[in-house]
């Protein structure tokens, strides 16, 4: 139910189209979904019928028409409500390369070392990746100062997040080679 809200979120700092909502979606680090555009409009439509959205249709000569979505007070009321009263959880954390290394026993210390650095790599790539989307401020809503501040911090957290696995990484490299 979450992705839910996050739409409504996202809608609550400007309308959209349901497909401007998959990209920005799919430029975010931290609002997870399925990948699949079914679910981004399951739930656009959901949200309708609970009155949380609407929906415009906007007419363009030579293209599509675009159907522009909008929070309604209810949503804004509601989103208001999951932010302020839903329990705040620390994060779940579930990486397939933690199971991967758990279930290493059998490998020798050079092949253990060589799933260290590619995992090491592709943590280095996640770094420069997300370090150059704060840079181009993407996808960062700019509703007001909070709201564009807010959205840098999480980014600046998931990069720290990042380097803190590289400081764990190493010390697991050095473990293993004594």
């Amino acid at each position: 139910m979450s992705f839910n809200y996050a739409i409504l979120g996202l809608l609550n700092t400007k309308s959209m189209t349901g497909y401007d909502l998959k990209k920005l979606i799919q430029k975010s680090s931290f609002l997870y979904w399925s990948g699949n555009n079914n679910q981004i409009y399951k739930g656009l439509l959901h949200l309708q019928n609970k009155d949380l959205v609407t929906n415009e249709i906007e007419h363009q000569d030579g293209a599509p028409s675009k159907k522009i979505y909008t929070i309604t007070p209810l949503g804004k009321k509601e989103l208001r409500k999951w932010i302020l009263e839903s329990p705040k959880e620390p994060p779940e954390f579930k990486k397939d390369f933690l199971i991967q290394l758990a279930c290493s026993s059998d490998l020798e210390t050079d092949e253990i070392t060589t799933i260290l650095n590619q995992y090491k790599e592709s943590i280095e790539m996640k770094i420069i990746m997300e370090q150059e989307l704060l840079r181009r401020q993407e996808p960062i809503p700019m509703r007001n100062k909070n709201v564009e501040f807010i959205w840098k911090m999480i980014k600046k957290n998931l990069i720290s997040t990042y380097e803190n696995e590289l400081v764990w990484l190493e010390t697991v490299r050095n473990g293993i080679k004594n």
